[in-house]
């Protein structure tokens, strides 16, 4: 296998990787896609990847590793797929990252390697994104084995929820020897990335495959526990021999506007919707009967400027919305969203009522959504965020005709577990305290990491606490320090 010592494979003079040119995702057309929910991004062919790849700079200081939560050893894996070595490619990242056919696909990589890209001074960034996509699709077609390298240490290690954060960190443990166990609420292994993104941006076979690589690996997981309710945190430590415990599960419990006609059917949360179409199959009706209202020929809006926002609004355009909004009170230059989400939408037909915050949702007699008050906003000082704070124009109301509403504000810490764990501390909004760094908590071989530690962030920012965390319940199994 290719190293970073070794002569680099790429025939291209620096100036001459300048210009060549970025070379884009071929995707579904826009007037196709809006019509069913398979994958907008289609990947690289062979030949794509390896001329995107031609374009890394192979910087002495690689600043995109530098910016990668997990840490992907970036230019070594970029140099072997120059080589046409894109199993080792496949290798490479995997020793940081165990999950690369997804966060090739949904990591916000804008705002880490590929923000960092020395080659964004002058030109487009490289497509990490998409050649870590295009190797982790390559090996899953070539069917490579997992396995881990360590021997057996005897140490079983549990960990609480199946989202980017518990995959992430079991990766990692069972690796080092471990025995790792995953208790999944729900029916399906996958967290967030089942229920909460769409099948177009990434495939729940995707997911499946990438689980089942786990399994090889001797991850073992089971469904349907619900841990604080189906069994402690107590009695895993004491009646089922655990030796630590990983809490990741994530930030759940939905947030409401708190305003006027909330409660009208039609108003979905984007939990709520999302699960519907993701988990309960309601982009296969009819094959899957899911009681969900039908969009079609309805006005759709969604509330947020997210990527869960995104995400509800056009999965409900998928699903017949003649109307489709996006409805956000401030402007789109400060929408969190991906910008390639927000292009894709744009072509797909939703349009973007920025600087607009529904003050009331009107109830049409009958206890049913037919539309929603707004208020045109205006920005003043950042805020906590950085943002530039929205407010209301005085006066400003004005009404659009809606039959649904998604509010995709943002999610809160589901107390179960900290209820049912005593000794865990937790913080004034109920998110559980753990350090930044071991992602310890207050509980002796309890650790915690992602969304019910920071509140909701990204699959990346997940997995790389998921990381952090694997890495300390190494060290406190290994040496049985606290």
């Amino acid at each position: 296998m290719s190293s970073v010592k070794e002569p680099s494979a790429n025939p291209l003079t620096l100036k001459e990787r300048m210009k060549v040119p970025h070379q884009h995702m071929p995707e579904q057309p826009a007037e196709l896609r809006v019509m069913n929910f398979t994958e907008v991004n289609l990947g690289y062919s062979t030949e794509l990847a390896r001329q995107e790849a031609l374009r890394c700079l192979e910087c002495a200081k690689a600043t995109c590793v530098d910016h990668c939560p997990v840490g992907v050893k970036v230019k070594e894996f970029v140099q072997l797929i120059v080589a046409g070595d894109f199993l080792g490619a496949a290798a490479k990242i995997r020793e940081d990252n165990v999950l690369p056919a997804i966060t090739g696909r949904v990591c916000p990589q804008e705002d880490h390697c590929e923000g960092a890209c020395l080659l964004h001074k002058k030109v487009e960034s490289l497509g990490i994104g998409y050649l870590e996509r295009f190797v982790a699709d390559y090996e899953q077609r070539m069917g490579a084995p997992m396995a881990p390298d360590a021997p057996a240490t005897g140490k079983k290690v549990a960990i609480v929820g199946s989202g980017p954060a518990g995959l992430s960190a079991a990766g990692d443990l069972v690796q080092k020897g471990h025995k790792v166990h995953v208790f999944e609420a729900l029916h399906e292994i996958g967290g967030v990335l089942v229920y909460g993104i769409p099948e177009f941006r990434l495939p729940k076979q995707v997911i499946r495959e990438q689980i089942d690589k786990m399994r090889e690996m001797g991850v073992e997981f089971e469904t349907n526990v619900v841990v604080g309710k189906t069994v402690t945190i107590d009695e895993l430590f004491e009646e089922e021999g655990y030796d630590a415990m990983f809490i990741a599960t994530g930030a759940g419990l939905p947030v409401f506007l708190n305003v006027p006609g909330e409660h009208l059917n039609g108003v979905y949360s984007a939990n709520e919707f999302l699960t519907r179409i993701n988990l309960m199959h309601a982009y296969e009706f009819p094959r899957y009967d899911e009681p969900m209202v039908d969009l079609r020929g309805r006005h759709v809006a969604v509330i947020g400027g997210g990527n869960t926002a995104l995400d509800a609004i056009r999965s409900a355009r998928r699903l017949g919305a003649e109307k489709a909004y996006v409805i956000y009170r401030r402007s789109e230059t400060e929408m969190p969203a991906r910008i390639e989400e927000v292009k894709h939408a744009k072509q797909e037909g939703i349009e973007f009522r920025m600087l607009t915050n529904p003050v009331e949702f009107l109830d049409d007699g009958r206890g049913w959504l037919k539309g929603a008050r707004c208020v045109r906003m205006e920005l003043g000082e950042p805020d906590a965020s950085g943002r530039r704070r929205p407010m209301a124009i005085e006066g400003s109301e004005f009404e659009i005709p809606l039959h649904v509403a998604i509010i995709a504000t943002g999610t809160s810490a589901n107390p179960l577990i900290q209820s049912t764990t005593p000794g865990l501390k937790t913080n004034k909004r109920g998110y559980i305290e753990a350090n930044e760094e071991s992602q310890r908590t207050s509980r002796k071989g309890v650790f915690a990491g992602g969304d019910i530690v920071t509140g909701a962030a990204t699959v990346i920012l997940a997995m790389g606490a998921g990381r952090r965390a694997a890495k300390s319940i190494h060290e406190y199994l290994s040496t049985g320090e606290w």
